[in-house]
C-alpha cells in the first residue's frame, strides 16, 4: 500500500469484526468463481476498541442497459457454482443481522428453519402482532408445498442482491459487493433483485436467456422476499409491517389454492 493509493474503508466497534470477516469470506467465494468482478480485500483487522475492513476503491457508476445485461449473464455463470448442501460452512450476516447457515440437504427445510423462522421469532420480539407471526410460521411449516415437482440445486448466491449492492466500473464492467453468501436456490437472488428498486430490464432478460427461471418463480419470489422484508422490519421498524402483511396474505392464498 502506497501513499498514492486510495481505498474504501469500513470501520466500526470491535464487535463489528465478525461482520467484516464474513464479508471478506463472501468476497473471496465470489471472486474464486471468476464469474463477476468484486472489490479486492486490502486489510481486515481489529484492536480493543475498533474493527476495520479496507477494500479496493472502485469508481462505481449506476448500471445501464449494457452493464445490466453483462451482470445478468455473469450471475447465471456464478449460479452454476454449486455446493454439497444448502447453507454455508458458518453463519454470516444479512446486512447488520445474523444469518444462520447450518447445512441441510432439503432446500424447503433450510429456507424454513434458517431463513423464515429466525426472522419471525425476531419479529415477534420486535412487536409484530402474534396472529401475523403465526401466519408466517404456518407458511414456514408448508414451505415444501411451493416446490412440488422438483427442488433446486445448491447454487452459490450473492445473498443480498439488491440494486444498492451492484454497479458498473468506468469501462462498463459490472461489479457486485456487500455479499451474504450461501448455497441456495438461484432464484432467491433474482427475487431480491426485483425488490427495493430493481435492476435494468436488460439484467433480467439476459439472465433468463442464459438460464430460464421456473414457471413457479412468481409465487416463490414472494416467499423469498418475505425473508428480506421481515429482516428490514426487524432492523428498521414498522415501516415494513404492511408490506410483510401483504406478502404473508399472498402466500397463504397461494397455499389455499394448492
Amino acid at each position: 500500500m502506497t501513499s498514492n493509493e486510495r481505498h474504501f474503508v469500513k470501520s466500526g466497534a470491535a464487535a463489528d469484526y465478525a461482520r467484516f470477516v464474513a464479508e471478506v469470506d463472501g468476497l473471496a467465494a465470489l471472486r474464486a468463481t471468476q464469474a463477476v468482478r468484486v472489490p479486492a480485500v486490502i486489510d481486515c483487522g481489529r484492536d480493543e476498541r475498533s474493527a476495520w475492513l479496507v477494500l479496493e476503491r472502485l469508481d462505481l457508476r449506476p448500471l445501464d442497459r449494457a452493464s445490466g445485461a453483462a451482470l445478468g449473464r455473469a450471475l447465471a455463470q456464478l449460479h452454476h457454482t454449486c455446493g454439497p448442501h444448502f447453507g454455508w460452512p458458518h453463519d454470516n450476516f444479512i446486512g447488520a443481522a445474523a444469518q444462520e447457515n447450518a447445512p441441510a440437504d432439503s432446500w424447503p427445510l433450510f429456507f424454513a428453519r434458517r431463513r423464515l423462522l429466525p426472522q419471525l421469532k425476531r419479529a415477534r420480539q420486535n412487536g409484530m402482532e402474534r396472529v401475523l407471526v403465526e401466519q408466517g410460521e404456518r407458511i414456514a411449516e408448508q414451505t415444501a408445498a411451493f416446490f412440488v415437482g422438483g427442488h433446486p440445486q445448491a447454487s452459490l448466491l450473492h445473498g443480498d442482491l439488491w440494486s444498492g449492492n451492484a454497479a458498473q466500473l468506468a469501462d462498463g464492467t459490472p461489479t457486485i459487493f456487500d455479499p451474504a453468501v450461501y448455497y441456495g436456490d438461484r432464484e432467491a437472488d433474482i427475487a431480491m433483485a426485483e425488490l427495493f428498486g430493481g435492476f435494468p430490464e436488460s439484467f433480467y432478460a439476459a439472465y433468463r436467456e442464459a438460464w430460464p427461471l421456473s414457471e413457479n418463480f412468481e409465487t416463490r419470489k414472494t416467499l423469498y422476499n418475505l425473508y428480506h422484508v421481515l429482516n428490514h422490519f426487524n432492523l428498521f421498524g414498522a415501516g415494513y409491517l404492511n408490506q410483510a402483511r401483504r406478502m404473508i396474505e399472498r402466500l397463504l392464498e397461494a397455499l389455499r389454492g394448492r
